[in-house]
């Protein structure tokens, strides 16, 4: 007997693409699945098998270009054995249906056959496997659920352990603290592992045991209808394990909350946004799970001398009228101790002075800094009598001398009145 064409079968264009090919086979595989066809088996169960076949050949591109060139004669040999019996073969194919669309949504293990083989429901198959030769029997690879309630696992067993959340403190240290480097003492809250019970959670002497609703496995296959899926087991949330007789220290939960005290070595040349990192020092892990990590922020408090940018370290450095004129040593301040600064005769207020070497070494290596010192002009109050009569007396001397003596003012003055003349003009 010819056989059908595969494409008739599926309701599908030759030209059809691989997604209306998928969309039309679970549509096809739900209308003639036995299990909802109890009135006529056999019929749908054959009919399931072509199918099944034909979307085995349509959806590899390989064999469907052999079946468009030769027919059934070019795919024939491909199928090995054929699909075999329904128990077998056709359940196994059905779970293969769904099992990639609902495996993602309820975290099933693997491909899981919906219902089981034939006759009215066995146990459906762990690993997409069916029931056995033509009738009910359990199938693949982890115990299969019941016709409408809980059951096993039916998978991949899904592991509880959980790594520790990682932690922050934010660590101030002084300007003088992350230029040379450190070690600080901290003190953080944590969630640790019970001393009690080494995080296992049970009274001491004893020992959690297998849960008996998932007998271990962490998860449980519910029947919702026409389709199995898989749920983290209600009884052990997921761990596979109960405990009877709990650890009164940290009430079952493995874990407690502590204050450790902590030695951070902070390096030299940090700078506020800096982190450090401690390993394993942070909260410990649930079920067995390793512990997180803990990160140390590093923020700089303001300096009363120094502001900083990078490597180079800033200061304002205020002088007197005489001295700016006259010029001289000046002693400046550094994080190293103070030094001499030569101010030449002359220096306006603003003039930058840099100090190499005399700045912050960079925490991930490179050339030390410098330091650069702004000189600020102060202008003397408080005068007496006398000092502004010589005050006044020197004006009088430096305004027969004009651009010679205040070029910046004359360029200023001169500036404003070209404006004011185009302004008039």
């Amino acid at each position: 007997m010819a056989k059908e064409d595969f494409y008739k079968l599926l309701g599908v264009e030759k030209n059809a693409s691989e997604a209306e090919i998928k969309k039309s086979y679970r549509k096809m595989a739900m209308k003639y699945h036995p299990d909802r066809n109890k009135e006529k088996p056999q019929a749908a169960e054959k009919k399931f098998k072509q199918i099944k076949e034909a979307y085995e050949i349509l959806s590899d591109a390989q064999k469907r270009s052999a079946y468009d060139q030769f027919g059934h004669a070019g795919v024939d040999n491909s199928m090995g054995g054929g699909p075999g019996g329904f128990g077998g073969g056709g359940a196994e194919g059905f779970g293969d249906i769904f099992g990639d669309v609902f495996g993602d949504i309820f975290g099933g293990g693997g491909g899981g056959g919906g219902g089981g083989g034939g006759g009215g429901g066995g146990g459906g198959g762990g690993g997409g496997g069916g029931g056995g030769g033509g009738g009910g029997g359990g199938g693949g690879g982890g115990g299969g659920g019941g016709g409408g309630g809980g059951g096993g696992g039916g998978g991949r067993q899904r592991s509880n352990v959980q790594r520790g959340a990682d932690l922050r403190y934010n660590l101030e240290l002084t300007l003088e603290e992350a230029v040379a480097g450190t070690e600080a003492k901290i003190r953080v809250p944590v969630l640790a592992t019970c001393g009690e019970c080494s995080g296992s959670g049970a009274k001491k002497g004893s020992k959690p045991v297998t849960c008996s609703t998932c007998q271990g496995h962490g998860q449980v296959r519910m029947q919702q209808g026409f389709f199995s899926v898989q749920q983290a087991c209600p009884t052990c949330h997921g761990t596979g394990q109960q405990i009877k007789d709990p650890c009164r220290k940290c009430h079952g939960q493995g874990r407690v909350q502590e204050n450790k005290t902590l030695s951070v070595k902070v390096p030299q040349g940090v700078d506020t946004g800096d982190r450090i990192r401690l390993g394993g020092e942070g909260e410990a892990g649930a079920h067995g799970g390793p512990a997180g990590d803990l990160y140390v922020q590093v923020q700089v408090k303001d300096h009363a001398i120094f502001t900083r940018d990078g490597a180079n370290l800033y200061c304002e450095v205020p002088i007197s009228f005489p001295a700016a004129c006259l010029g001289g040593d000046l002693e400046v301040p550094t994080l190293n101790g103070k030094v001499k600064l030569k101010i030449p005769a002359e220096t306006q207020t603003g003039k930058l002075f840099r100090l190499r070497g005399k700045g912050v070494k960079p925490v991930r290596g490179g050339s030390v800094g410098d330091l650069m010192c702004r000189v600020q002009i102060e202008t003397p109050v408080r005068l007496t009598k006398d000092q502004k009569a010589l005050i006044e007396k020197f004006r009088e001397s430096l305004s027969s001398g004009g651009k010679h003596h205040s070029p910046q003012e004359h360029s200023w003055v001169n500036g404003v009145k070209s404006f004011f003349d185009k302004l008039t003009g």
